[in-house]
């Protein structure tokens, strides 16, 4: 069809030209007063360099949310609403100074989208090839903050995720929830062919069903990341690999199969580290959980002793998990999450009474729970 065929396009009706006028003018004035706000805060951030206050505060960023969605009469949806105000405040922060953080990569994981979630997609995102490379460049300073897998609603905890924290000076300073969801990307739009399926080991294990009933005899080989099994689908139409819509739009994949995880309700959570120095251990939010890993000696009775202090004291545990000390004595790490903040008396009291009963003890960080 020749330009001279196609159909003409419809003109507006005047009412529906007017209304477009309003949104433009509307449009002019939001512009005019985003850059207003982006102007107060590169002042802002005159001030916190000047006294050497943090740039980043995630409790600021929670109670300016919070202030909105509360004062927000719709027809928006607050959820809508905080998402804009969220990309508002990470790019007027990226005027004040930029923030690198550390993310699996490469482009597409759940990782990078949990990172946005968390900062804001001005954020200068750092992809590196496993997570012992995000806790070292957060460590290093290469990143500010990094954000790295801690545990998932149906395989349990990312194991590497825990032992990594056993050692290294950071500290946890914030959590995002992510309701991940698991697709089939490849090259051609079909299941036909495919030889080798590809992703993160977890991700393997989060669709093991899927996989046995709809490919039993394809390999299904661990990668160091879901998008970087994307990125190795692109070299060979055989392949096949598990990642999210993201992936598959950074790499031009099709989506063969949506939503292939065992469990629909499927969550993973993300924990957000950084330097004691970077951020100090952010103040009682009210909805808070404390994490702390620790060993005690190998003795009868030693677990149970550990945990008195918690019910005596009515705090409660709402993780437990154990990993090998690798010490070659049977001896483990207890990794434990409870409910409450350390400036809480009672929380306060039970970690300083558990504290004398452990022959090693960590605090991990206290941090608001994502709320999604």
């Amino acid at each position: 069809m020749t330009t001279r065929d196609q159909p003409p396009t419809p003109s507006a009706s005047p009412q529906l030209l007017a209304l477009r006028q309003q949104i433009d003018a509307i449009d002019q004035q939001l512009l005019q007063l985003l850059n207003q706000r982006a102007r107060i805060a590169q002042q802002v951030g005159e001030v916190k360099r000047a006294e050497g206050s943090p740039f980043f505060r995630p409790d600021r960023v929670a109670q300016v949310i919070a202030n909105i969605e509360a004062a927000n009469p719709g027809p928006l949806h607050n959820r809508h609403v905080a998402a804009i105000w969220r990309e508002i405040m990470s790019a007027c922060l990226a005027l004040e100074a930029p923030m690198r953080v550390a993310v699996l990569g490469p482009e597409g994981t759940f990782c990078e989208q949990a990172a946005i979630d968390y900062f804001g997609s001005a954020a200068e995102l750092i992809h590196c090839p496993s997570f012992d490379e995000v806790f070292h460049a957060t460590a290093a300073g290469t990143a500010q903050f990094g954000v790295v897998g801690v545990e998932n609603s149906t395989e349990g905890v990312v194991a590497r995720s825990l032992d990594l924290f056993l050692r290294s000076p950071v500290h946890i300073v914030g959590e995002v929830s992510l309701l991940v969801r698991h697709n089939l990307l490849r090259q051609v739009p079909s299941l036909d062919g495919i030889e080798v399926v590809m992703a993160h080991p977890q991700a393997l294990a989060q669709c093991q069903g899927w996989l046995t009933t709809h490919l039993p005899h394809a390999e299904r080989r661990a990668v160091a990341s879901n998008a970087e099994g994307a990125r190795l689908a692109t070299q060979n139409p055989a392949w096949a690999a598990i990642a999210s819509e993201r992936a598959a739009a950074q790499y031009a994949l099709h989506i063969v199969a949506h939503a292939i995880q065992d469990e629909a309700y499927n969550r993973t959570r993300f924990a957000v580290i950084c330097l004691p120095q970077t951020m100090a251990m952010p103040g009682p939010s009210g909805h808070d959980c404390t994490s702390i890993v620790v060993s005690v000696p190998n003795r009868p009775g030693a677990v149970h002793d550990l945990l008195r202090p918690l019910k005596e004291h009515g705090v409660s545990m709402t993780r437990f998990e154990s990993r090998p000390a690798k010490s070659g004595q049977w001896e483990y790490y207890f990794y434990i999450d409870i409910a409450g903040h350390p400036s809480q008396p009672h929380v306060a009291a039970a970690l300083q009474e558990l504290q004398g009963l452990c022959a090693f003890y960590k605090m991990l960080g206290a941090y608001p729970v994502s709320e999604s």
